[in-house]
């Protein structure tokens, strides 16, 4: 394995990006293509989803009020539909993290029966991965909200602001002790990320004790359980979105175990289409239900994307490049609209989706001398920890 190879595999983050030198992006194999240019697009789609929320009036009074005008301005506002189900981003994350965080370990335990995960170390490059970046996100915040307040009336998305709320975030408490800081209401999900790392080792174990089909029911099982107790209560543990993560790492472990391809492909992505159809109908009774049904269909696209071959085409690689840094993109993103929208219209919803754009633009430019700054530093820690020998 080579040097930029197996620094990869030590520091590949698994919701949000990979690090990759540009002359070894070339090289890479088209399956890391597919999961960068997964990454990117989720990040893309609930960055720019959170973007129309917090500038635009929304669909509905915009039809309202532009009607049928054939302008360019109102052609692209309604162009924007497809956002208003942009939520769908995170199953994308969700079902990556799974398969990224458990391809290398399913390798390894299907060339080695007796392979054991080492807990500490794997614990030990997830809070230098994760952690560095979310303390400097959480202060990214504070002061971007702390603009923002000056400038009433202050954004409905500015919550929970103090110390207490600061903790509990950065402890990745939220949705169990506490709200998401601030403005930054895209933090929900990062603490169910650190519970699906938390509780990975346990899962690694049983894996190997009683094998990935009893796994994935078990975990369904939970989800189904954990959801109808917990979600009513607005409680976001991770028990509940469980199964979209361990149905990534499924398909990391069947992949393991067997290089043929699968076959009929048309039926693998008629099956993503269907799913992901499904999901945006549900999403108008619940965002629970649409959910699981996105991370199902994201799967079987993933699953069978994994097969491909060849040089990635122009939007794989454009959307890759966005993968790279798509985990600062989706820290941070949020204040800086929220402070833009403050500061510049008053927090007051704009009638034209231009302003949308050039936010997008901005938070891309920050994000990503962010991730030059911060995200890229806290990988070169993750990759400096190494496992115990023997």
């Amino acid at each position: 394995m080579s040097d930029s190879q197996a620094l990869q595999t030590a520091v590949a983050n698994p919701a949000f990006s990979a690090i990759r030198k540009p002359e070894a992006r070339a090289a890479a194999a088209p399956k890391d293509f597919v999961i960068d240019a997964m990454r990117g697009f989720a990040a893309l789609l609930v960055a720019y989803f959170h973007c129309r929320q917090v500038v635009w009036v929304g669909m509905e009074q915009f039809h309202r009020t532009v009607g049928r005008s054939l302008d360019l301005s109102t052609i692209a506002g309604y162009l924007t539909l497809p956002i208003a189900w942009g939520s769908a981003g995170v199953p994308i994350f969700f079902v990556i993290s799974g398969y990224c965080i458990h391809r290398n370990s399913a390798i390894r335990l299907a060339a080695n029966p007796q392979y054991r995960l080492d807990a500490g170390n794997f614990w030990a490059r997830r809070f230098a991965r994760i952690y560095p970046v979310l303390l400097a996100a959480l202060l990214l915040t504070l002061a971007l909200d702390t603009i923002s307040l000056h400038f009433p009336p202050v954004s409905h998305k500015i919550r929970e602001f103090g110390l207490v709320p600061f903790l509990v975030n950065l402890f990745s408490l939220q949705g169990v002790a506490g709200y998401t800081y601030g403005s930054n209401g895209a933090l929900w999900t990062l603490s169910l990320e650190v519970q699906f790392y938390a509780i990975y080792p346990l899962l690694f174990a049983a894996r190997r004790r009683f094998g990935m089909n009893a796994v994935l029911g078990a975990v369904a099982a939970v989800n189904v359980v954990s959801a109808l107790v917990l979600e009513r209560h607005d409680l976001q543990f991770f028990t509940s979105y469980w199964l979209s993560w361990t149905i990534g790492a499924y398909i990391a472990d069947i992949r393991a175990a067997s290089a043929v391809e699968s076959r009929k492909s048309w039926l693998w992505y008629a099956a993503a289409a269907v799913l992901t159809g499904l999901g945006c109908v549900a999403f108008h009774f619940g965002q629970y239900g649409a959910f699981q049904l996105w991370a199902l269909g994201f799967a079987c696209y993933l699953y069978k994307a994994l097969d491909g071959s060849g040089k990635p085409n122009l939007a794989a690689r454009v959307l890759g490049r966005f993968g790279d840094f798509s985990y600062s993109l989706y820290l941070i993103h949020l204040p800086i609209f929220v402070c833009l929208a403050s500061v510049l219209f008053r927090s007051t919803l704009q009638l034209s989706i231009w302003p949308s754009f050039g936010f997008m633009l901005v938070a891309i430019a920050v994000a990503y001398v962010f991730y030059r700054l911060v995200e890229l530093p806290a990988m070169q820690w993750s990759a400096s920890i190494k496992p115990r020998r023997g």
